[in-house]
């Protein structure tokens, strides 16, 4: 009975989060360009299914992911192992990435772009290796107490060279590639595992070295696809351009077309698929908890209910994003194109940005466990108004480029080298969470709206090219909450200071 009532009041706070992106759409709809697009009522049923989703997904973390995260962390400190640690700390960031359908998208596209010079499986390897060994380098830096200002300082002076040698076709889905490595599943996990080993060590705070991985996990793979596609646009050739098939959908499963049994069918394998791309975490973490640590899981019914719940919930997101999101992202854009003024795309793409992030379900799950690390420090919803802010602020950027032409070069250097001088000068506590929070901006909610917005007007404006211009929004989406979050903690901090000198 509790259970219910705890899924009743998040289904609720799933429907408030998500009607920022209802009022958004219909204001521009009804008030600005007063006509209604084609499938509304489609539309409005995505959306209802995509709050059914959140609901289930959050519902599955609390029962699931996050008790089994934590106990893991718990059992591992208390055996001191550190190789153990690394160990888990690789297979669980490989596992949870070389699977994303998101990953499996961005793979195709840069193979797509590259004119087959980048191989879809081979990057889909590169940024699995990637995330797994900066995950296992996330937990020693737990265990050491270091401080993340080094490690974020010297992976984005790197982050940004590379950049300045990288050929133009790719850069745009390095970030993007980095971007959704950080998933609706894959943050609240690798966070779990970051959260729950700092507690378990004695001297650790759990805001400030607990938070950092997934950071990390969005820094590592933006460097290691530039240097891969340096080295393939080099020396590699390209491939014959009619073996090459352009797929623009975000990755996830396809909408049922055909009726009676052939919906059922197509439903059931498309879930089967769901738990396909979810089964080698649960193998990992099965694999450590029986076979390495040998306890048996504590409530197992709980778990695996919980971890059903998240397969579940994350099946109906991805549907409802399909029929509802993703075509108000294409068709909003076309729309707007159509107008005879270039402002209403730009309040299109602050206003769209601030709704979806304040819609993210990682964001909310993140929001609440800093809250609690912070002990008072810090209010998750505050937290969520200026990540949203950030991403609007992003996009709306994003969007200016795609509109001038400009290259992403110097807009992503210009971005980061900022993003590295806060870095330097910010409190040493809020930086592990900052970098966390630009990760998870680049979620299930955000990402298909964004990359439909961003496709949508490269495919409109005349003299861009949808393949390089249409990406690279996700990367913006990601810079600007950092520097937000860390604007308003220097604010803080001066404002704290002069009331120490006034009284």
């Amino acid at each position: 009975m509790d259970q219910l009532k705890d899924f009743l009041r998040i289904l609720r706070h799933s429907f408030h989060n998500l009607l920022p992106i209802v009022v958004v759409v219909a204001f521009f709809q009804l008030a600005v360009i007063r006509q209604m697009p084609d499938g509304v009522l489609a539309m409005s049923v995505g959306l209802l299914v995509v709050v059914l989703g959140v609901a289930l997904f959050l519902q599955g973390l609390e029962l699931g992911i996050f008790p089994i995260g934590k106990n893991l962390s718990n059992e591992f400190a208390k055996k001191g192992s550190l190789p153990l640690l690394m160990a888990f700390g690789f297979c669980l960031g490989f596992s949870a990435v070389v699977a994303e359908p998101a990953l499996i998208a961005v793979a195709s596209q840069a193979e797509l772009i590259s004119e087959g010079r980048v191989d879809a499986f081979t990057l889909r390897v590169l940024v699995a290796l990637s995330v797994g060994a900066v995950v296992a380098l996330g937990v020693v830096r737990t265990i050491l107490g270091h401080s993340l200002h080094w490690y974020m300082i010297v992976g984005y002076v790197l982050v940004v060279t590379v950049t300045f040698f990288a050929p133009e076709e790719i850069v745009g889905l390095a970030y993007d590639s980095g971007g959704v490595t950080t998933n609706i599943v894959t943050v609240p996990l690798i966070a779990a595992l970051g959260i729950g080993l700092a507690a378990s060590l004695r001297g650790r705070n759990a805001l400030a070295h607990g938070f950092g991985l997934v950071a990390l996990a969005v820094m590592v793979p933006m460097i290691s696809v530039q240097i891969y596609g340096i080295v393939v646009y080099s020396f590699g050739e390209a491939a014959d351009p009619a073996a090459l098939v352009p797929t623009l959908a975000v990755g996830g499963p396809e909408l049922p077309e055909a009726g009676g049994r052939g919906v059922l069918l197509t439903m059931v394998i498309d879930l089967l698929t769901m738990f396909r791309d979810v089964l080698p975490i649960i193998a990992v973490v099965l694999f450590f908890q029986y076979m390495v640590i040998r306890k048996h899981i504590a409530h197992i019914h709980k778990v695996m209910g919980g971890f059903v719940l998240v397969i579940v919930g994350l099946y109906a997101f991805v549907i409802g994003l399909k029929l509802g999101l993703f075509p108000i992202g294409r068709s909003m854009a076309e729309q707007l194109i159509g107008l005879d003024t270039i402002v209403y795309i730009y309040l299109f793409a602050f206003a769209i940005g601030f709704a979806t992030t304040m819609a993210e379900p990682a964001l909310i799950a993140i929001g609440q466990k800093a809250e609690e690390a912070g002990k008072g420090r810090l209010d998750g919803n505050r937290i969520r108004l200026l990540v949203a802010l950030g991403v609007a602020i992003g996009i709306t950027v994003g969007v200016h480029r795609i509109i001038s032409g400009d290259s992403i070069h110097y807009y992503i250097m210009g971005g980061y080298a900022f993003v590295i001088a806060l870095t330097w000068l910010a409190p040493k506590y809020i930086v592990p969470l900052a970098f966390d929070l630009g990760g998870v901006t680049t979620s299930e909610v955000t990402v298909p709206l964004v990359t439909a917005l961003g496709i949508g007007l490269a495919t409109h404006i005349e003299g861009r090219n949808v393949l390089i211009d249409g990406f690279g929004l996700i990367a913006f989406a990601s810079i600007f909450p950092i520097v937000t979050v860390m604007l308003y903690a220097l604010y803080v901090e001066r404002v704290t200071r002069l009331k120490g000198v006034t009284s």
